[in-house]
């Protein structure tokens, strides 16, 4: 039994334990809201159990909260944006060096509380935090990156210049598998930019969310600048609807990432939604083969292939097709477990999420797909036997109109299509519609130079599976996987994140005389 105070919280303040001489059921610990810089208890009757999905152990209970309390964080972010927009960019920025300085010396135990509740392994939840805190560190360097332009003397003494100016409140809707880095990618940099904000974590997964919150605050962010709300439709609904929220960020399924778009967008913000993914990786025949061989199987298998850019469909070109039961192996390989124990994947989120898995894999067995290595039932230890395991599965054979390959399985299962040439592949990935990631695995500069020339698909890779950008850049999915111009992290979110006003100035001297301009010229 995990020590929820310390292990899954770190802290006993984001969760109030309800007395002993309650019910069993109220003895679970029971996860707060955050409004105005405090911990508050919700008045709604409707909770969600957090599980640890390897053991089926209930960690907490989360509210799904009122759209009344979902108005109260954002009245509290309203009311603390008046003083916040006004803050030195300096101290905005010393905040999130303070904040980068928590997070590494908690790292491992935010680690710890993520494996708990989400099931990734040990390793892969730490990098998971990683990815986070270097956008916090980008976030420190705001100084750098809020900057606007000038143009002097446009005209006779005339200077033209621009701000960047913070919006209001903004809000972040964010996903269960990854509960760190992508909070991260979202308050950090809206608050730096001088907005406040409302976050509504992923109802399966809040609990290291919530004490990366208590590390922001330790860190200096004030009262009613940060804000937290949890729930599902209902509270999704009340940020797409309320008036006050300026602009949304979004991480998550396509369905919902598509009703959150067109319903803030009618209410007037803006938005940014990153969305579901079919990502392909093309192995040509010249390619160091153990280097991409491992790359596929990481890719595709690790954190139980729920990331948007997990590597789901291989595209093997010519001999590369001789390469498939190297593949097979590889992933055979592969240890299942629970995340603690560090094995090379973990469970999937829920039960729900292992039978839509599972059910997958029956229809490319149905549809006539090659099953190369069978994930259902995995063996793991007794005590893991609830857990919601699924091992590595690949199918060979498969083609763009079975289900396995429509579908994003979100799951450990790789689809193997095999091509005679580069441009099949290319034609191939192009007639998909998503376009979020892909890579190629090639030791051709001519080959590589065509593919990323050629391929309609926001981030790719060079031999590099899961292309993900560090800070410095933006994440840039495109096509059926974004939905909105600007995406998270990096220059784009600074622009999506901020109002440009356009100054335009002269000063006379006292002595100078001036006639009317009944022109639209500036003279």
């Amino acid at each position: 039994m995990l020590n929820t105070d310390t292990e899954i919280n770190g802290s006993t303040s984001t969760i109030d334990r309800a007395p002993s001489n309650r019910s069993d059921a109220d003895t679970i610990p029971r996860v707060p809201l955050f409004i105005g810089g405090q911990y508050v208890q919700s008045n709604t009757d409707r909770w969600h159990d957090v599980v640890n999905p390897a053991t089926q152990e209930i960690l907490a209970r989360v509210p799904l909260a009122t759209a009344d309390e979902v108005d109260a964080a954002v009245q509290a972010g309203k009311r603390a944006f008046a003083t916040w927009k006004k803050t030195p960019i300096g101290q905005r920025a010393r905040i999130f060096l303070r904040y980068q300085q928590l997070i590494r010396e908690n790292m491992a135990s935010l680690a710890a509380t993520l494996t708990a509740e989400q099931g990734k392994t040990l390793a892969d939840a730490e990098g998971d935090v990683f990815r986070g805190l270097e956008v916090v560190e980008h976030a420190a360097g705001i100084a750098n990156l809020q900057l606007g332009e000038l143009a002097n003397n446009v005209a006779g003494g005339v200077d033209t210049y621009t701000l960047l100016q913070p919006l209001g409140v903004c809000a972040g809707i964010t996903p269960f598998n990854f509960p760190a880095m992508i909070p991260l990618w979202m308050f950090p940099m809206a608050i730096a930019t001088g907005n406040t904000f409302v976050l509504k974590p992923s109802e399966q997964a809040p609990l290291v969310t919530m004490r990366l919150v208590e590390l922001a605050v330790e860190a200096g962010i004030p009262a009613g600048v940060l804000n937290v709300v949890h729930g599902a439709e209902e509270a999704v609904n009340a940020i797409c609807d309320h008036e006050d929220i300026k602009a949304v960020s979004f991480v998550g399924s396509s369905r919902v990432g598509t009703h959150v778009h067109q319903r803030a967008t009618l209410a007037g913000k803006r938005v940014q939604c990153m969305m579901g993914a079919k990502n392909h990786g093309v192995v040509l025949p010249d390619a160091n083969k153990q280097h991409s061989i491992d790359a596929l199987v990481g890719a595709a298998f690790g954190a139980a292939g729920q990331r948007c850019m997990a590597l789901s469909v291989a595209v093997l070109v010519g001999e590369a097709r001789n390469w498939i039961p190297e593949i097979v192996e590889r992933a055979r390989a592969l240890r299942v477990g629970a995340g603690k124990d560090n094995p090379d994947l973990g469970p999937v989120i829920s039960k729900t999420a292992k039978s839509r898995v599972e059910s997958l894999i029956a229809s490319g067995i149905e549809q006539s797909a090659v099953l190369q290595l069978d994930g259902r039932k995995p063996n793991v230890d007794g005590d893991l036997a609830e857990g919601n395991f699924v091992g590595p599965t690949i199918f060979s054979g498969v083609r763009p109109e079975m289900e396995i390959y429509t579908q994003e399985i979100f799951g450990p299962v790789l689809c193997l299509v095999e091509v005679e040439t580069l441009d099949e592949a290319i034609q191939l990935i192009n007639e998909n519609p998503n376009g979020n990631g892909t890579a190629v695995f090639t030791q051709s500069g001519a080959a590589s130079r065509k593919f990323q020339e050629e391929i309609d698909v926001g981030q790719v890779g060079i031999n590099i599976p899961i292309p993900v950008p560090v800070p410095t850049f933006s994440f840039t999915g495109s096509r059926a996987s974004k939905l909105g111009d600007l995406g998270p992290y990096g220059k784009q979110v600074v622009l999506f994140y901020t109002q440009t006003k356009t100054v335009t100035t002269r000063w006379f001297d006292d002595e100078v005389s001036s006639s009317v301009n009944t022109t639209i010229r500036l003279s």
